[in-house]
């Protein structure tokens, strides 16, 4: 029990003296970094989606995206 009353005060000691927190506008700009490339990835992957459903639209098949095609593969 004492080793791990002595490992709560060195985690207390390490977080309050030697953590440097970013200031707030350090932690809202890399929030929208963050908000950024998560809208950039989520498009691209809409993009890739997009273009693999417009392929199976050529076969006489509604679009139903690269998951329509991930389930057709697994049904058959």
């Amino acid at each position: 029990m004492a080793s791990f009353k002595t490992y709560i005060a060195e985690s207390y000691n390490e977080l309050v003296h030697k953590v440097s927190w970013p200031t707030w506008k350090e932690l809202q700009s890399s929030a929208i970094v963050v908000l950024v490339s998560a809208l950039l990835i989520s498009l691209i992957v809409f993009v890739m989606d997009y273009i693999f459903g417009v392929q199976n639209m050529a076969n006489g098949i509604f679009w139903k995206g690269m998951l329509g095609f991930i389930y057709k593969l697994i049904g058959s």
